[in-house]
């Protein structure tokens, strides 16, 4: 009783509302949260049927944080669903978070903006977060995991993650756990059509060529709405960020 009354008072923030992204908010929402922050700036697509539960005919153009808050409505309507039209960058990172937020969810696809949020979190005490990885190129739901970042496999976006960690903010070396909890993939990484990799310009995960299936991009969601429910039941009382 006191874990589900914790996640009705909760307030959790997903970053990137996609193929990842959609599912946790889905989840958490249908888990009985209380108040949800969406941020992303895309909109629904026509190529993100496949894999994005927002994704319909009907909000095909739509602000993919307005498509989920408007099927949330329908699933949880006593959650408070807070829409921010952004994409996170390092110069308005945490800026971006309205008050009260327990635990950040980080399902973009963005280095520079996730090593923002992670470098954030390592320095923000008692911070719930949790950082998902790559989906692309992955076929099989059974082989995702959760992990410390220091031990993630077969990831070449939480290898730069990991990178930046060390390089910038001075964390641990040697396989030593840096305090940065993570989904991912164990399977390795199907051979793309076309190259994939990091864009120098911009930090992008450049995939063209990789394909995601809905079964993996939902697995690493709901996995990383599962940790951040597990974690905010197991309190005895909220942190706020």
């Amino acid at each position: 009783m006191a874990g589900a009354a914790a996640i009705r008072r909760s307030h959790v923030a997903v970053v990137g509302i996609g193929g990842v992204g959609s599912w946790a908010a889905e989840a958490l929402a249908r888990s009985g949260v209380g108040e949800l922050t969406l941020i992303d700036l895309d909109h629904v697509a026509e190529s993100n049927i496949n894999r994005q539960i927002h994704a319909l005919e009907g909000t095909l153009g739509q602000a993919k944080v307005q498509a989920m808050r408007e099927r949330i409505g329908h699933i949880h309507p006593a959650c408070q669903v807070h829409g921010i039209e952004e994409f996170v960058e390092p110069d308005n990172w945490p800026s971006l978070l309205p008050a009260g937020v327990h635990a950040v969810i980080d399902a973009c696809d963005q280095v520079k903006a996730k090593h923002a949020m992670a470098a954030w979190a390592l320095r923000t005490r008692g911070a719930l977060f949790v950082s998902c990885g790559a989906a692309g190129g992955k076929r099989l739901a059974h082989r995702v995991d959760i992990d410390d970042i220091a031990r993630t496999t077969h990831d070449p976006l939480l290898a730069q993650l990991r990178y930046r960690l060390r390089k910038f903010d001075g964390a641990p070396r040697e396989g030593k756990a840096i305090g940065i909890a993570c989904v991912f993939s164990r399977e390795a990484v199907a051979p793309p059509d076309a190259s994939c990799d990091l864009d120098a310009a911009d930090g992008t995960l450049n995939c063209h060529g990789y394909g995601s299936v809905v079964t993996v991009t939902a697995t690493f969601g709901l996995a990383a709405a599962g940790f951040i429910l597990d974690r905010i039941a197991s309190r005895a009382k909220p942190v706020f960020i």
